[in-house]
Formats: structure tokens, sequence, C-alpha cells
């Protein structure tokens, strides 16, 4: 207690209507000193609200007691006493004595009584009241999304019933009106109703088939049902329709039935029985090609020669008939024939068989070329003598240039026009074939655009598309015609190579040539939309030989030796190393017991202190630790990057969040650690999930866990990319308490803008600087550097790797308050950490 002030009421309270209204009041008061910030009375509803008794509080402070967060915080919500002696209607975070956070609205009035100063200070939970409009807030998100979601359904609905010309009708059991949807309404001209009562909508069926559909109604068996329509304005179309009925649980649930316009498949079936009637009256000689179709008519003699060649006035015009007269087919011009078809051609018109469909090319009167496709049959005299072919031909230059545009599709990129992975799987197994018969090597280049995300992401996907096929040019252009160009996908195109020499050696020094020239062609700038941009590949090379590997083992190491190269600084060539294939099978196997790992709960967190600079605890550092049931321990820095590229590291984060909640709740019920915090790295793939945010807070919630005293670590390398997402992130997580420090500081792509605009609460000297801080001037220059930016943007810093006691007090002269490392403490289990003494 100060001056004994604390043992008895300031002389206000001795009057009895004051001290009613103090002690019996429903609002939670109390009466602070201004001096001091003793808390001098409290009523009982004030107790009743922060769960302190008043023995508890008498001759204490708010902050001593924990309620404030840090005296920080309660300056800043008394900061208006000092202007206008009132606060009005504060929103702050203060923790009840169970140590839960509540959010309260505060009001407060300085008083002065014989000289000194009180604050009188009036709190009321408001905590319900912020998440129910919360839960409000996100209730009329979800409804927007759902309503967004069901307007664009609808819109696809109309869209697809009125390129498809269908419609649909439906009526519910007890309801008179018949439900038409805007298909049916747009095939009938029925205008924008879509209600109609029973019986109504079918006065518009042509008289004479409204009894079979009326049948129809009655059945209600699914059966198709074609008819007329007469529209308002006269005109009559046909319609195909079918009918069904829906029940559930033996009740009839709805009629209901579909229709379709198909008045121009009932004309083309009708102008094709007009064309049969037509055909059946022609003369004889062409009764016998009914079943071929007929472009153009032909005849031969015996000897094959063309003696008649009819067809209209354009067949005419792009086949002069008078070119082929007296001329056999081998004779008159034809293309796109090898002498070996020609030979088989030959052999069937000399045994006198039908043929069907002999594919050439003919070149039109204009000099252009067209395919056509020409059928016939032997033609014998009364006697059975051999006279000669009779026959059809048809032009199918747009089917052939149909099955090349098939080909170009199932083979070919469409953006680049280079081969794709399918075609390219067809060549490279012939000349892995190949290379045996001929004793030849070959080789495989992968290559890999580097940081093609980034143009994609900055300047649009079309200029990305514009850099692939540049690319694609460079790389045809830096090969032989022999050799193979293809595109697999994104950024990543193979280049196959063959027949490189008789030896291994020979092979080698030749693809190193051409992956050199490809290095030498995609570094020269590319002119993108008027700007010049640079760009440069990372290259993987592997050869083959006769069938000692698969085509699929061939590409992964080509792959893995791209990979490589990425590793060695990009922009860079490596050839394949069966080491590189023992990592990688390794890192397969590492990925499966990860996930036996996850599946039977093998991790563990251990925990490093934190320190302030009397070397008092105030928190820690937690750390994934993975016991192996064979491996034992296994360093973090061995399964972290296989969690990372297996997407592992989304479970695996949020198992480690779990667990530092659960320790923070079960910290929470001793006063000596309640306000020791847990600091979590999170990966840049685990913040960047879209779930991260929603998960977390629904982790506090059910944990019950203090989100004031969890610290997120983040790494500078998740700023390179959608940083106003992060920063939306962060202030959202932040709003609720979490805090957020930025790992690593000074190691990665450090921005004053970055610094500026995040909701940052620390940051953390790596400890690559602190390591040599008494022996290198350049990292006690950048230690120094970092604790003054920090302290300029009110930013407090903890120094990590701290091993000595110079390195400690070096920092601490340097103005460091906060340390980690093993000079205070090795990462342990939490049954092993030396926790403040009681």
């Amino acid at each position: 207690m100060s001056d004994g002030v604390a043992s008895r009421p300031v002389e206000a309270l001795a009057d009895p209507v004051f001290k009613a209204l103090f002690f019996h009041s429903p609002e939670a008061i109390a009466l602070t000193r201004m001096r001091d910030s003793v808390i001098i009375e409290v009523n009982e509803e004030w107790c009743q609200l922060t769960g302190f008794s008043r023995q508890q509080v008498m001759g204490s402070t708010a902050l001593e007691l924990g309620i404030w967060a840090s005296d920080a915080d309660r300056e800043q919500a008394l900061r208006p006493l000092q202007q206008s002696g009132r606060v009005r209607n504060a929103e702050v975070i203060m923790a009840q004595e169970s140590g839960l956070s509540r959010v309260m609205s505060m009001n407060a009035v300085q008083l002065v009584v014989q000289a000194e100063s009180y604050v009188l200070i009036y709190l009321r939970d408001v905590t319900a009241d912020r998440m129910a409009q919360a839960a409000v807030q996100s209730g009329e998100r979800a409804l927007a999304q759902v309503n967004e979601t069901l307007n664009r359904q609808l819109a696809l609905h109309r869209v697809t019933e009125s390129v498809a010309k269908v419609g649909s009708w439906v009526v519910y059991p007890g309801d008179g009106m018949v439900h038409l949807s805007p298909g049916y309404c747009e095939i009938g001209r029925l205008g924008e109703t879509n209600l109609a009562p029973i019986g109504e909508h079918l006065k518009w069926i042509v008289e004479e088939d409204r009894d079979f559909v009326k049948q129809a109604l009655k059945r209600m068996d699914g059966a198709i049902v074609e008819y007329r329509w007469r529209r308002p304005d006269g005109s009559v179309i046909w319609l195909r329709s079918r009918m069904h009925r829906q029940t559930e649980h033996g009740a009839v649930t709805a009629d209901f039935g579909v229709v379709q316009d198909i008045s121009g498949e009932r004309a083309a079936l009708q102008s094709a029985a007009e064309q049969l009637h037509a055909a059946q009256l022609s003369e004889a000689r062409f009764r016998s090609l009914t079943e071929l179709t007929s472009d153009w008519y032909w005849e031969q003699d015996c000897e094959f020669r063309f003696v008649r060649v009819d067809g209209d006035i354009e067949v005419a015009r792009v086949l002069p008939s008078e070119s082929y007269l007296g001329r056999t087919r081998w004779d008159s011009g034809g293309l796109g024939v090898t002498a070996a078809q020609w030979a088989a051609h030959r052999a069937a018109l000399q045994a006198h068989e039908v043929f069907h469909d002999f594919e050439m090319q003919r070149c039109r009167s204009d000099g252009s070329l067209m395919w056509v496709s020409i059928s016939g049959a032997p033609i014998f005299d009364s006697m059975g003598v051999f006279v000669g072919y009779r026959g059809t031909g048809r032009e199918i230059s747009a089917r052939k240039q149909a099955e090349a545009d098939i080909e170009r599709l199932a083979f070919f990129d469409s953006l680049t026009g280079l081969p794709n992975r399918r075609l390219l799987i067809d060549r490279l197994t012939h000349a892995v074939a190949a290379s045996g018969r001929h004793g030849s090597y070959g080789a495989l280049l992968f290559i890999d655009l580097d940081n093609f995300k980034i143009l994609n992401d900055t300047r649009g996907h079309h200029m990305g598309d514009e850099l692939l096929k540049q690319v694609a040019s460079r790389l045809t252009d830096c090969v032989r015609t022999i050799d193979t160009v293809a595109r697999l996908g994104g950024d990543e195109f193979v280049v196959m190579l063959e027949e490189l020499g008789a030896t291994e050696l020979e092979a080698g020094a030749q693809a190193e040539a051409v992956g050199k020239k490809v290095l030498a062609a995609l570094n020269r700038h590319f002119e993108l939309g008027g700007q010049q941009h640079h760009s440069s590949p990372s290259i993987g090379v592997t050869l083959f030989f006769d069938r000692q590997q698969s085509v699929d083992e061939l590409l992964q190491r080509a792959d893995l030796a791209m990979y490589q190269s990425k590793a060695a600084g990009r922009n860079t060539l490596r050839f394949f190393d069966p080491v590189m294939q023992a990592a990688a099978s390794a890192r397969a196997a590492l990925e499966i017991d990860l996930r036996h790992g996850l599946d039977h709960q093998e991790f563990l967190l251990h925990y490093q202190p934190v320190v302030d600079q009397d070397s008092k605890m105030t928190g820690v550092e937690a750390l994934l630790r993975w016991r192996h049931p064979t491996r034992g321990m296994v360093s973090p820095g061995e399964f972290i990057p296989v969690a990372e590229q297996a997407g592992l590291i989304l479970p695996l984060g949020q198992w480690v969040l779990a667990a530092a909640c659960s320790q923070l709740v079960a910290w929470s019920t001793s006063a000596t650690t309640r306000k020791l915090s847990i600091a979590v790295n999170v990966s840049a793939r685990q913040f960047r999930n879209p779930e991260f945010t929603r998960q977390l807070l629904d982790l506090l919630r059910l944990s019950g866990a203090n989100p004031y005293r969890l610290k997120l670590e983040l790494t500078e390398s998740m700023l390179l990319s959608d940083f106003d997402d992060v920063v939306a992130k962060m202030s959202e997580l932040r709003s609720i308490g979490v805090n957020f420090a930025l790992d690593d500081f000074g190691t990665g792509y450090s921005s004053l803008s970055y610094l500026k605009r995040l909701p940052l609460d620390l940051l953390k000297i790596d400890q690559s600087f602190v390591r040599d801080v008494l022996t290198d001037p350049n990292d006690a220059a950048i230690a120094r550097t970092i604790l003054s930016l920090a302290n300029s943007l009110e930013l407090g810093v903890v120094a990590e790797g701290v091993e000595t006691a110079g390195q400690r007090d070096f920092l601490l002269q340097c103005g460091c308050k906060a340390f980690q490392g093993y000079f205070f403490g090795r990462p342990v289990p939490v049954a092993d950490l030396a926790l403040p003494a009681p």
C-alpha cells in the first residue's frame, strides 16, 4: 500500500449518497489514484466483471494485476484524460483474473479531491456484442456469396436452354399452374410469362396432334413424342418432348417435361426425302450408285481411261473434264499418292474389284490443291464381259483439314505449335530404340524458364504467352532438323538430340555445346509489348543409349538435373548425376515416412526460452521435432523441405499451432506462466492458404488460448508476392491480439516500405549476424542498424543465436532487450523447460 491511502477511501466515499451510488451501481466502477495508478476502491459489479476480489486489488495497480496487457495500452486508453479530463466509450482489451481477455467499453473522469487527482473508471463488457456483430457480418458475406453463385447458375441455365433450343415445364401436386422455363417460353414465343393454368398451355399445339400429346401426359412414361406447335404469330414449329413423373416414397412430387425445337431437323428430313424421291426418278445407270455419296460421276473404259466426267457447274469449274478424258487416273495429274499405293490401286482394278475411298489430291483450275475421295465398281455387259468402271468422287478437303487439326491438337502444343508431351514420348521411344541400332548416343535437355511466374503476375498471362512463343522459336533455331523441340506445359520445354556420337564423352560434349547455345539464345532480350524483357533458363541434361533407361526415367533424370541447375543459382546447365537419383529416392522415402508420422503422432514440440535484459523468461519459441521410430530424432532441416514440396506443411503447420495453443491454455492456469508467450514459425505456403485465418480463429476460439500470448513468426520471402493479402491477414489476426514477428530479419529482401505497412510487433535479428558480432565489424554495424531501425519504427527486437555473455552484453549496450540462444537455454521438451519460479 502507498502512504496508507489504499486502506481508507477518499473523503468523497464518506458521503452516504456517493457511497451508495458507488457500491450499488449496476456499472463496474473503480477508483484509482492518478499519480501512481494504485486502485483505491472498486464496487461489487467491478469484482464480478473482472473476477478479482476487493482484497486482491486494493493497493495494487491494474498493470500489476495483469488487467492491462501493457503499460503502453493503458496509457493510450487514458490519454484523453490529459486533454479533456474524460474518456468516453473507449473500447479496450482487458484480462480477467482467469487470464481470459474481454472487450470492455470504458468511460473515465478525472477528479481532484484536496489537491489529489483520482480517476473514476466505468467498465462495461461488450465482448458478446462484438462477437455477435462479427457473426452477423460473416453471415451476410456468406449469404451474398450464395446469392451470387445461384445467380450465375441461373444465367448459365438460361444460356444453355437458349443455345440448345430446349425448355421445360413442371407441375406440382395441388398447384393449378404450370411452371414454364425461360427456354420453353422462348421456343413458343410466349413472352416473359413463366406460369400458365393447367391445360391452357396446350392450346398452342396443332389440333391434329393434341390428342396423342394428352395421351402422353396421362402415361408420363418418358416416351418420345413429336408434335407441331403454332406460335402466337402463326408460324408452326416441330417439338420433341419427353414427359416424366417424379415420386418419392410412393407419392407424386412433380410432373415435368422437356421439349426441344426440332424444326431444323424436320426440315432436313423433308429435304432428304425430296432428294431421295428425285434420285429415284433419275436414269437407271445412277440407281446402282445410290449407296455412294456423289459429288460427281465418272466412267472409264476397259483400259481404265476416262470416257465421261459429269458434275454441276461448280465441280466443272474446279475439275475441267476435258483434261481427264482419254487418260487414266494415274496419268491425269493425281498427287499425294505413293508408288506403293498406286500399285495396290492398279492391282485392284486389274482384278475388277469394287473399291471405296481411294484418296488423292487434284489440282483445281485456279492452281489450288484439293483432296478427293474416289469410289468405283466394275461394269460388265450382258455377256459378263468387263467393259470398264464407273463411280463417284467427292471433295474431302474439309475432312482432311479437320483430321490435320485433330492431329495437331492431339500431338502439338496449341500455343507454340511445338510437339507436346504425347508426341515427344512417341518420338523419344523411337529415338531410344534407334540409338541402339545405329550405335549413337542421344540426349534430352529439360529447360525451365527462371522466374516465369513473376512475368505472368506483373504483366499478365498474354505477355507470358508471347514470351513462350518467342522461346519456342529460338529453341527451334538452336537445333538440327533431325532433333525435336517440345513443350511439356507451362514454361517447361524439352529438346531431344539424336545421333550425337558413338561414345558418351563425345555425346556429352555435343549436348553441352547445344545447351550453351540455348543459354546464349534465351539470354538475349525479348521484345514484349514494346518493352525489353530479360529471361534466362535452367537446363538439365541426360544422355540415352539403347533402352538403358525407360522413357519415363529419362524424363525424370533430365528434370532432376534441371532442378540441380536451379539449385546452382539458375541460368546454368547441369548434367544428371546418379547421386541426384539417390537423393530423389531418399526424398520419396522420407515423404512416405512423413505421412506415416502425421498419422501416428510421431511429432512433438521443443521450446527454447526467450528472455529479457534481466535474463527473465518472457516466452518461448516452439520448434518442431520428429521422433522417428527407426531414424531417431530427424532434423527439421531434413524433413521440412520435403514437407513443403509434398504439400504436407499445411497439416503439419496446423498441428504445431494446435499444440502451441494447447500449451498456452495449460500455462494460463498458473500465475507464474500465464504471461508467457509462444512464438510459432509459419511457412509461406501455410500463411498463403486461403483458409489459414479462419482455421486459426477457430482454433483460438475452440481451445480458449489467449491470442495475446501467441506470436506468429513470418519470413521475408512471403512478402515477395501477394503483399496486400499478407497485410490483410496479419491485420485481421492482430485485431484480436495475435502478435507478429519478422524472422531472420536482414537475410532476405528487407524493405522499409514493407516494414512501414506491415502490422508487425517485433523483428528477430538473424543468428548469422549475432554469431560474429564481436569479431566482424560489418555484422556489428548491421546489428546496430537493425536495433536503431526497430526503435524508430517502435518495434521490439529479439536477437537470435546468442551463445556467449559477450554477445549478450554487446547487444544489450546497443539497446537490445530480448534474447534467444544456447546461452540462455537449448530447445527442450516442455517437461524439461526451466519455467519461472512461483
